[in-house]
């Protein structure tokens, strides 16, 4: 079982699950007020490396990512799935067009870097990498991250313990640390990449950061992540109850510790 989950399914089920990653518009504004941000190195280390300032962010979600390299000095255009999330983040000075990447038309656009924030593993690995290498410039860059949320470990044991009860027949592997799925997706990502055969080798970026969450805060992220989104009312309260409890126990707040994972190639430069 995750520790204090977030979209940590199993791997071999993340694209088949596609149906979760369109139910976070059903909270749209919650979703972008309580998810976690992202560090302004990594930002600066994409910036730095691509071509130009030219951005699609794809699965853009409400914008959070694309805040950030919109403050960078970028021009971003968002895709995403989901018309909700994608009418939040206009909201927000973001241009939007609604549609997976798959599927979405380029119409001759040309880009320097393609990024995605906590919504690759969402897109078929080598489909994704193919129609990226497609509206990327010589030299342009793809750049794929994920948060990945490591909490107190005497929470994240209370926690499995919750979710053991509530669930009983959601899969629990204590063994699989958050850094290990979240792993997994980068590789499946990387081998993506290989396979479209557009890119030069890809590499791994780390940034660690950390978060302060007090109970209430966390009450309201928890709800944005993953299954969550899908679960049956009663379910969700006693998770959250349960939940608030558990942090309650521990002092009232506690501190996360983050890594951004990020998985990166670019385009050769002819």
């Amino acid at each position: 079982m995750p520790t204090i989950p977030s979209e940590q399914e199993p791997p071999q089920q993340l694209h088949r699950l596609r149906q979760v990653a369109e139910s976070f518009g059903a909270d749209a504004e919650r979703y972008d007020r309580a998810r976690p941000s992202y560090p302004g190195a990594m930002v600066a280390r994409i910036v730095a490396a691509s071509p130009g300032p030219d951005v699609l962010d794809v699965g853009c979600g409400t914008g959070i990512s694309s805040r950030l390299f919109q403050a960078a000095g970028c021009r971003v255009l968002g895709v995403d799935a989901d018309a909700r999330m994608a009418e939040l983040a206009r909201r927000n000075g973001l241009e939007v067009e609604v549609a997976t990447f798959e599927a979405w038309d380029p119409a001759g656009r040309e880009f320097d870097a393609v990024v995605a924030g906590q919504a690759w593993h969402w897109v078929d690995a080598v489909a994704g990498a193919a129609k990226a290498a497609e509206v990327l410039r010589p030299g342009g860059r793809l750049a794929v991250f994920w948060n990945v949320a490591e909490p107190p470990a005497d929470l994240a044991e209370r926690s499995a313990e919750i979710y053991r009860r509530v669930l009983p027949d959601l899969p629990h592997d204590a063994a699989t640390s958050p850094m290990d799925a979240y792993g997994a997706m980068a590789a499946k990502a990387a081998d993506g990449i290989r396979q479209a055969g557009a890119f030069g080798d890809p590499e791994e970026w780390r940034f660690p950061w950390e978060q302060h969450y007090t109970r209430d805060e966390w009450l309201d992220v928890l709800p944005t992540h993953g299954f969550h989104t899908r679960l049956p009312p009663d379910l969700l309260q006693e998770l959250l109850t349960a939940t608030g409890a558990a942090i309650d126990a521990a002092g009232g707040a506690f501190t996360m510790r983050y890594t951004t994972l990020t998985l990166t190639a670019s385009r050769p430069t002819p």
